[in-house]
C-alpha cells in the first residue's frame, strides 16, 4: 500500500534507509505512550483529573476485563495483557490521522504479538503445571490421545495466523477504503467512514486482547 504522503518519511530519507513505515511509526507509538505514562506518573493526585482520570479508567477497565476473563491469577500478566490493548488501540487511532501510518495495517507488526502471545501462552502453562501441561494436548480418553494430541497442535498452531490476519485484514482494509476516499473527495465524505474508523480500532484492540487473555487463561488451567 502506497500513501500519498507520511509524516516521517523524511527521517527514512534524511537517514539514507528504509526501515518499514510500519517500524517507524511503532516506534512513534512505544515512544507516545512512554511520554504520556511518564507524565500521568508525575502527576499523581488523590483525586483524580485529566489525563490520571482517563488512565484510572483504562487501567481499571482492563483489569476488569482480566478478572472476568482468568480469574485472580490473570493479575499476574495485567503488564502484557494492557501493553497489547493499549500498544494495539493506540496504533489503530492514529491511522486515522492524516500523514499517520497505523502499525497493525502491517502483517509483520500483528504477527510479532501474536506470536508473543503463542509463546507466552505455553511458557505460562508449563511454569504453571510443569511437565502435566502436556495434558491439555492428550484429551481426556488416553486410547484418542494421538489424534487428539494432532488436533489441539493444529488448533493451537493456527492461533497466531488467526490473530494476525484478523488485525490485519481489518486495518489494511480500513486504510485502503480512507484512501480511495480522501483521493476522490477529500472534504466532508470522509468523515463517516472515520467516525466508523475509530469503532474498527476498538473492536480490534478489543477482540486481540480479549483472545490473548482466554489463550492464556486456558493454559492456566488444570487439564482434564
Amino acid at each position: 500500500m502506497t500513501h500519498p504522503f507520511l509524516l516521517f518519511q523524511w527521517l527514512e530519507q534524511q537517514l539514507n534507509t528504509h526501515v518499514g513505515e510500519h517500524v517507524t511509526y511503532t516506534w512513534f507509538v512505544m515512544l507516545l505512550l512512554t511520554v504520556l505514562a511518564f507524565i500521568v506518573s508525575r502527576s499523581i493526585k488523590e483525586v483524580p483529573s485529566g489525563w490520571q482520570n482517563l488512565m484510572e479508567s483504562v487501567v481499571g477497565g482492563i483489569e476488569n476485563l482480566i478478572d472476568e476473563t482468568m480469574g485472580p491469577k490473570g493479575k499476574t500478566y495485567f503488564p502484557l495483557i494492557a501493553t497489547l490493548a493499549l500498544f494495539i488501540l493506540v496504533s489503530n487511532l492514529i491511522g486515522l490521522v492524516p500523514g499517520f501510518y497505523p502499525p497493525t495495517a502491517n502483517l509483520n507488526t500483528n504477527a510479532a504479538m501474536a506470536l508473543t502471545v503463542f509463546a507466552m501462552t505455553h511458557v505460562i502453562g508449563f511454569k504453571e503445571h510443569g511437565i502435566a501441561y502436556l495434558k491439555h494436548f492428550m484429551g481426556p480418553i488416553l486410547v484418542l490421545a494421538p489424534l487428539i494430541f494432532i488436533i489441539e497442535l493444529i488448533g493451537h498452531l493456527a492461533r497466531p495466523l488467526s490473530l494476525s490476519l484478523r488485525l490485519f485484514g481489518n486495518m489494511y482494509g480500513h486504510e485502503i477504503v480512507l484512501m480511495i476516499f480522501f483521493a476522490l473527495v477529500p472534504l466532508f465524505l470522509p468523515i463517516p467512514m472515520m467516525l466508523m474508523g475509530v469503532l474498527i480500532a476498538f473492536i480490534q484492540a478489543f477482540v486481540f486482547t480479549l483472545l490473548a487473555m482466554i489463550y492464556i487463561a486456558g493454559s492456566l488451567e488444570e487439564a482434564h
